[in-house]
């Protein structure tokens, strides 16, 4: 069974258009080296388990893909997606013991760096001389606490990052880690934050080269992206907690949308946010009704991940219970 290149069975589950797409997907370059980093990350953390118990394990995705036009890509659409609520995510999963494999869209969001300032890295830094370059005093806590918590996240071997741009990309890098966390069972957990495309142009009807302008107006048909969340929870992590992501800017179709996610992908949790208060409050649904979970408002410091995080946290311990 070759994961990387999608050859492998789709179970009872399997369908017709997710095998297409996998098998007409470029394939993904790095894909040994890839297994080989997840296999090992898994490894070291299954070995530091305690009482006998499975190291917690989530998957973190975060930002959003990109749809290519080109096979030799200049142009492409975009998914908006910052990266804040992954990555802020990731650092209350790290605080919360879990080791955390981190998907991320290349040039979003960082965990640890999300209180970094917006001036470009350089200007933070003041120099006397070349061999005398120190941060600037007012960026010298932010950028000190940024570098030092994420170094010993990494250092201890809980946090691995993996970075991708094209939804070709995600889908088969998500593919790896999934079928790389079954041996986890119930202790992996999937936190699937980031913007997916709905849409792609598939490979082999794509044009090679970069798409002229001076051939007139442009006419595209985009295929629709597979859902592989059924075949995530049916065939490559049966026994994982998984949490999808609803967003909407239409508040009157948000919680019925979330909720039939919920049913027809047979999630644990959808969290339902609205694109203007997402970082404020969002909805977390549930078969058991919905929680609104709002940031502390008494707190200038305060995100609406803490207690969204702390809420999964508690969830997926009463999950792991009742497997037990």
């Amino acid at each position: 069974m070759d994961a990387s290149n999608g050859s492998q069975s789709f179970g009872e589950t399997g369908n017709a258009d997710i095998k297409c797409f996998f098998d007409s997907a470029p394939p993904l370059k790095d894909a040994s080296q890839i297994k080989m980093k997840l296999e090992q990350f898994i490894e070291n953390n299954r070995a530091k388990s305690e009482n006998g118990k499975g190291s917690r394990v989530v998957c973190v995705t975060s930002g959003g893909t990109t749809v290519p036009l080109e096979q030799r890509c200049v142009r492409y659409i975009d998914n908006f997606s910052s990266g804040h609520r992954g990555s802020a995510s990731t650092e209350y999963f790290l605080k919360s013991g879990y080791a955390v494999v981190f998907l991320h869209r290349r040039g979003t969001c960082q965990p640890y760096c999300r209180s970094l300032p917006d001036d470009p890295l350089l200007e933070c830094f003041e120099v006397a001389n070349e061999s005398n370059i120190t941060v600037q005093p007012i960026h010298e806590k932010t950028v000190k606490r940024a570098i030092g918590e994420n170094r010993r996240a990494v250092m201890r071997g809980a946090l691995l990052k993996l970075p991708f741009t094209t939804i070709f990309e995600y889908l088969q890098i998500l593919q790896l880690i999934a079928l790389s966390t079954r041996s986890l069972g119930s202790s992996a957990l999937f936190y699937l934050a980031a913007a997916v495309s709905d849409f792609y142009v598939p490979w082999e009807s794509m044009a090679v080269h970069k798409i002229q302008s001076s051939s007139g107006p442009l006419d595209m048909r985009l295929a629709q992206v597979p859902k592989m969340l059924s075949v995530l929870r049916k065939d490559w992590a049966p026994t994982a907690f998984c949490i999808s992501f609803k967003l909407e800017t239409d508040t009157k179709i948000l919680l019925e949308k979330a909720g039939k996610a919920l049913e027809k992908y047979d999630m644990h949790m959808v969290v339902a946010n609205e694109l203007l208060t997402r970082k404020e409050e969002v909805i977390v649904v549930t078969q058991n009704g919905n929680i609104t979970v709002q940031r502390d408002k008494t707190r200038t410091d305060a995100d609406v991940e803490e207690p969204l995080i702390k809420l999964v946290v508690d969830r997926h311990s009463a999950y792991l219970s009742s497997k037990s």
